[in-house]
């Protein structure tokens, strides 16, 4: 029988493994012969284990009814592979995805003519872009960015950043104090479609009013953003929810001038739709109302026109809120003022030469000189931008422009939302001698009424800035 037969086997195997496991240690060295007759016989025995082990076809069952059988005896099964499954494989744990990048720009403004310094009550020669620009002022830090960003999963990402470069006043009996941290964006964004042309944004963002406010400021030309622009969002940002949608025809285009080395305003969709706070970048809310807001823009390939390469984008945007402004007496007004704009802005990317505009007209608070209250005024400005680009120099790429503002309204960023009256010629170039650093050097012939309400009449003169952008 084959169990029989196994056992034998496996008996004669096991007194020949006992046979050489019991010879003495000073026994005679066995020979070649002997040794490889032992493997012989081990090799013969392991392939007969091997054939009794195969399953056997069953025997023919008889047609007379059989008398029951004994339990056959069990038969060991021979052992089945090893099979090692590796783990299923998984993606970058969030903390594993995040980037972190930034940029610092250290200007250097000089007025060398004109309204430096003048007597209490008129103007002086002074921007709201930058408050550095002073008859005493040399080097200064405008931005100190730190950007923390990555994806939380395929469908929400995150988004930081803060600034080092903010000053403090009221230190030593009114004294400034720079270089202190503050929060400037922080919010998530949530795609519910799988191809991210939807997003959802939640917290502390951009408002979408201006083409130049949402263009970052590592990616403008001129140094300062334009008064009238800028007086609608101080700041660019405020608290909030804004949903933005982009075609994928239009991210096609994007695409295309992002590779190209363009300098785009990002990716804050085609169409926005947002509510916010509506009282200003890290301000306590102070009513019970919400912010508006509403943007389009479209960009236009004229490819099809012979101009390959040129691509002209244009749009619009609308606002309204109602807003109380800080007061010199300390805190905020207890009256809220209508600040309601509508606005347009048109593009034509530099392939080589390009130009840009945007304009805006509204209703917000202003400071009245007849009244001494703030009242609500109506206002209008914008600028017009002409700039060229060339690609290779032997300074390196670098990029030439020319820009006008003009603005009349108020400006509810500043105590008491004093009127501003802009009239102001820039003329500057931008070098990039290498990635990590871009060059600008301007010159400006302005005509200013500061934003101070005490103060009366415009300051006139020239203002020489440089300024050295390190990204990294």
């Amino acid at each position: 029988m084959t169990i029989n037969r196994q056992r034998r086997t496996r008996g004669a195997m096991i007194a020949l493994l006992a046979s050489l496991a019991a010879m003495p240690a000073d026994a005679a060295e066995p020979t070649v012969d002997e040794l490889q007759r032992q493997i012989d016989e081990l090799k013969a025995m392991v392939a007969e284990l091997k054939a009794a082990a195969r399953p056997q076809a069953p025997p023919p069952v008889a047609m007379a009814a059989p008398a029951a059988a004994a339990p056959a005896p069990a038969v060991l099964a021979a052992p089945s592979a090893i099979v090692l499954t590796p783990p299923p494989r998984r993606g970058k744990p969030w903390y594993e995805k995040l980037t972190l990048r930034g940029y610092t720009q250290l200007r250097l403004n000089e007025i060398v003519s004109g309204d430096a310094s003048a007597p209490a009550g008129v103007s002086r020669l002074r921007s709201i872009g930058d408050s550095n620009i002073t008859n005493a002022n040399n080097f200064s830090f405008r931005r100190i960015r730190l950007i923390l960003q990555g994806d939380l999963n395929d469908h929400v990402s995150l988004y930081l950043q803060p600034d080092f470069a903010t000053a403090v006043s009221g230190q030593s009996a009114g004294e400034r104090r720079e270089g202190f941290g503050q929060l400037r964006d922080a919010y998530v964004d949530w795609f519910p479609l799988k191809d991210h042309s939807l997003r959802l944004r939640f917290g502390q963002s951009k408002v979408p009013f201006g083409w130049e406010n949402l263009q970052s400021s590592s990616a403008r030309l001129a140094l300062d953003r334009t008064d009238g622009i800028n007086s609608a969002v101080p700041s660019e940002r405020d608290l909030g929810v804004v949903a933005y949608y982009t075609p994928p025809q239009v991210q096609l285009i994007w695409n295309r001038l992002t590779a190209d080395g363009q300098k785009l305003f990002g990716n804050y969709g085609a169409f926005g739709l947002g509510l916010f706070n509506g009282q200003g970048t890290n301000r306590t809310e102070t009513n019970n109302s919400l912010m508006f807001v509403a943007m389009a823009t479209w960009p236009f390939a004229l490819d099809g026109l012979g101009l390959d390469g040129q691509v002209l984008e244009v749009g619009g945007a609308i606002m309204r809120n109602r807003v109380q402004p800080e007061i010199r007496t300390g805190g905020v007004s207890a009256l809220s003022y209508a600040d309601n704009r509508v606005g347009f802005h048109a593009m034509l990317y530099p392939q080589p030469i390009g130009f840009q505009a945007e304009w805006n007209w509204g209703t917000g608070p202003q400071w009245d000189d007849v009244t001494r209250s703030i009242q609500e005024k109506p206002l209008e400005g914008g600028y017009v931008q002409a700039m060229a680009r060339v690609k290779h120099s032997p300074l390196g790429p670098f990029m030439p422009f020319a820009r006008w503002q003009h603005y009349r309204g108020g400006f509810k960023g500043a105590l008491n939302a004093p009127r501003l009256e802009t009239d102001e010629l820039e003329l500057g170039i931008e070098f990039q001698p290498t990635p990590p650093l871009e060059l600008t050097l301007t010159y400006g012939h302005a005509k200013r009424r500061e934003a101070d309400e005490r103060r009366s009449g415009r300051a006139e003169g020239d203002i020489l800035r440089a300024q050295l952008q390190f990204n990294y």
